[in-house]
């Protein structure tokens, strides 16, 4: 088990070491300059060379990679080139705003996918399996900025139940904030809830036809013994791999929702640093979003083994 984990764990570090070069070259890649955008215009050339020696953008670009990820490691992200404030303060506020409505909304498509995909499983080509893959293939199918625009048009709009524009922070007031948060949630959820169920009874299916399901079956074991105590284990493994990338691509694909709802988080804070081209800004946003999701599926990679030792083997 020990080897297993250490294994995982140097395989993370090139991974991170590769992406931050890719991102600081993609970066590089955005037309314009930061120069010239803080400047106006009419700033006068000598400005203009004074400013990009001070921000280091005169250096070499493996030098200003160099130097980028010396700070890093040293958790110095840079000054935010536009608002003139430290990325790191910006990236950790900001995702504080961020996590909650995805770890929320995570768990709560998890609670309605994994029973939905399980009694599809156990009730293969009945009617309700019928349904759950329906349902699936339909929120599936719904683009996840149009479906946050309905959910806002029918619940903030025509009926009026939640609040349309605003974000209140839970350190704040908690009961404002959960009010506020319901409509990004339950966007989230549901572009989620439709892979998890099919992930879910495609595995839930695959063992229900072992022979120890088999075997239960023939000590008169009830079905519901047999789903929950003997097939959820076992099924859910490939599910517990797919909810590890869904939530890395959750925190990194927020941005359209936090943009529906006017959500100042971590997805809003990236778009805003790309069209003011403001490189430490997109650089920290993400290298943060990666390294946690890499974390993240380090953490699936581990807990693996338990839910099926043949990994650690």
């Amino acid at each position: 088990m020990l080897r297993f984990f250490l294994s995982r764990l140097l395989s993370a570090i090139p991974t991170l070491l590769i992406v931050s070069a890719a991102v600081f070259a993609i970066v590089r890649l955005i037309p314009g300059d930061p120069a010239q955008l803080m400047l106006g215009d009419d700033a006068l050339p000598g400005q203009l060379e004074a400013l990009r020696a001070r921000m280091g953008l005169d250096k070499p670009l493996p030098v200003q990679y160099l130097i980028w990820l010396r700070d890093i490691l040293h958790g110095d992200f840079g000054r935010s080139i536009t608002m003139d404030l430290p990325v790191s303060d910006l990236i950790v506020s900001r995702f504080f705003v961020s996590a909650p409505i995805v770890l929320i909304a995570l768990t709560l498509a998890t609670i309605i996918a994994v029973p939905a995909g399980m009694f599809a499983a156990w009730r293969k080509d009945s009617l309700g399996d019928f349904a759950v893959i329906a349902s699936s293939t339909l929120l599936l199918s719904l683009p996840g900025f149009w479906l946050g625009l309905m959910i806002l048009l029918a619940f903030g709009l025509w009926l009026g139940w939640l609040p349309v524009v605003g974000f209140v922070s839970l350190s704040r007031d908690p009961g404002a904030a959960l009010l506020y948060m319901i409509m990004p949630v339950m966007t989230l959820a549901l572009t989620d809830i439709g892979s998890i169920a099919r992930m879910t009874r495609a595995s839930a299916i695959t063992v229900a036809g072992l022979e120890y399901i088999t075997h239960a079956r023939a000590k008169g074991l009830s079905e519901s013994q047999i789903v929950w105590r003997h097939g959820l284990r076992n099924s859910f493994a490939p599910t517990w791999t797919l909810l590890g990338l869904i939530l890395g691509s959750l925190l990194g694909g927020i941005a359209i929702t936090e943009t529906v709802f006017t959500i100042p988080g971590l997805g809003r804070l990236l778009v805003d640093g790309i069209y003011a081209r403001d490189y430490p800004i997109i650089q920290g946003c993400i290298l943060l979003i990666t390294f946690i999701y890499v974390a993240v599926n380090l953490l699936v990679d581990l807990v693996y083994p338990l839910l099926d030792p043949r990994v650690a083997r």
